[in-house]
C-alpha cells in the first residue's frame, strides 16, 4: 500500500504592530509538534517574521531580539520633513531605523534565494493593487525591500520602493492573506493578531490622531479580514487568534506575555490538529455554543438580522431572536454578536 502523501501546509502570519511578537509563541509550539510550513506569508510585522523563519533564524533568537527592542530603535521622529515638507512629509518617523531592523531579520538575497518560499504581502500604493511578493515573476527582488514596504504604515512610515513600484502596508487591502497563500496547498494555519480581538476602547478620541487612526484602521482592516473568514471555501484552515487586543500596537512593555499568549492560544487550537486538517475545508478548531438574545436590553435595531439573517430573526413584537439557539462555531464566526449597540446577544460556550 502506498503511504499517504505528507500535507502541504501554509503558515499565515498576520499584521498588528508589536502584538505581532505572539507569532514568536505560535512558532514555538508548531516546532515543539513537529510541525514544519511548506510556504510562509505574511502581512507586515507577520512578514517579517515569516521572512526570518524561512531564512532559519531560531525562536530563541527572535526571542532575543524581541525583548532587546525599544522605541529608539523603531520610532524616530521625521523631524525634518515635517518642519520643512509640512503636510507634503510622507511620514511621521524616519525609515532608516524600520529598514535597518528589515535588513537585520530578513534573510539576504532575492525570493528566489529562499529555500521554503515566502509570500510577502503589500499594497503597489499609485495602482491602489495587491502585490504579493514571492509569486511567479516577483520573486527577482531582496525580500527585504518587499518587507520593508509591507510593514511601511501609510503615514507612520515612507512607502517603500520595491522593483519600480511604490508600496505600503499590505493590511491595507488583506492583513491575513489566507487566499493566496491556500494556492496549491492541502491546509492552512493562520494566526492573526492584528483585529479579531477588538475589545471596547475608551478616550481614544482625546488620545491624539495617532490613536484615532490606529483605531479606525483596526476597525477597517477588521470589517476586511471577517469577510473572508467566514466565505472561506479553501483547504482546511485552523485559525490561532491570540487574545493580545489589551495590548498597543506599539507597546514595547509586554513582550514576554504576547509571545506567551502567542504559545498558549495555538497550543490549544493545534490539539486536534490532525482530525483538522483531514477534514475537506473549513476554519478550526470548532466549538458548541449556546447565543441567547436579552429581551429587556434588545431594541429590534435589526443590525444582527442584517448581518445574520441565517441565525437571527424578528419576532412579532419586534424583538430579535436566534433561529437556533445552539450552534457549532469556529474563531472566525459570530462577529455579529460584537457589534449589537446594546450588548443584548450573549455566547456562552457548550461542553
Amino acid at each position: 500500500m502506498i503511504p499517504a502523501s505528507p500535507k502541504r501546509i501554509a503558515l499565515v502570519l498576520g499584521g498588528g504592530g508589536l502584538k505581532g511578537f505572539a507569532h514568536i509563541g505560535v512558532l514555538r509550539a508548531l516546532q515543539e509538534r513537529g510541525i514544519t510550513p511548506d510556504l510562509y506569508a505574511g502581512t507586515s510585522i507577520g512578514a517579517l517574521i515569516s521572512a526570518a523563519s524561512a531564512g532559519g533564524m531560531s525562536t530563541a533568537e527572535m526571542t532575543r531580539r524581541a525583548k532587546t527592542l525599544h522605541r529608539r530603535d523603531l520610532f524616530r521622529l521625521n523631524h525634518m520633513g515635517m518642519l520643512l515638507d509640512r503636510i507634503r512629509s510622507p511620514s511621521i518617523y524616519m525609515e532608516e531605523p524600520l529598514r535597518a531592523l528589515c535588513m537585520a531579520v530578513a534573510p539576504a538575497g532575492t525570493f528566489e534565494d529562499l529555500g521554503t518560499p515566502v509570500l510577502v504581502n503589500t499594497v503597489d500604493l499609485e495602482r491602489g493593487t495587491q502585490i504579493v511578493w514571492g509569486r511567479p515573476g516577483l520573486r527577482d527582488v531582496p525580500v527585504a525591500d518587499a518587507v520593508y514596504a509591507s510593514c511601511a504604515l501609510p503615514g507612520f512610515f515612507p512607502p517603500g520602493r520595491v522593483d519600480g513600484r511604490t508600496c505600503i502596508d499590505g493590511g491595507t487591502i488583506d492583513n491575513l492573506p489566507v487566499s493566496i497563500a491556500a494556492q496549491g496547498m492541502d491546509a492552512v494555519i493562520a494566526v492573526d493578531v492584528g483585529n479579531a480581538d477588538l475589545t471596547h476602547a475608551t478616550d481614544v478620541a482625546s488620545q491624539g490622531l495617532g490613536s484615532i487612526f490606529m483605531r479606525a484602521a483596526s476597525v477597517m482592516m477588521h470589517a476586511l479580514q471577517q469577510g473572508s473568514l467566514e466565505r472561506w471555501q479553501g483547504p482546511p484552515m485552523i485559525l490561532i487568534r491570540p487574545r493580545v487586543g489589551q495590548f498597543g500596537w506599539f507597546n514595547f512593555a509586554h513582550t514576554d506575555d504576547i509571545i506567551s499568549e502567542g504559545y498558549r492560544s495555538a497550543c490549544a487550537a493545534l490539539e486536534h490538529f490532525d482530525e483538522c486538517i483531514a477534514a475537506p475545508s473549513g476554519v478550526f478548531p470548532r466549538r458548541r455554543v449556546r447565543l441567547t438574545v436579552k429581551r429587556d436590553q434588545c431594541t429590534g435595531c435589526g443590525v444582527c438580522v442584517a448581518q445574520a439573517p441565517s441565525l437571527m430573526g424578528l419576532d412579532r413584537l419586534g424583538k430579535a431572536y436566534a433561529l437556533t439557539d445552539v450552534l457549532d462555531w469556529s474563531p472566525a464566526d459570530g462577529d455579529f454578536v460584537n457589534h449589537c449597540p446594546t450588548g443584548a446577544l450573549a455566547v456562552q460556550r457548550v461542553a
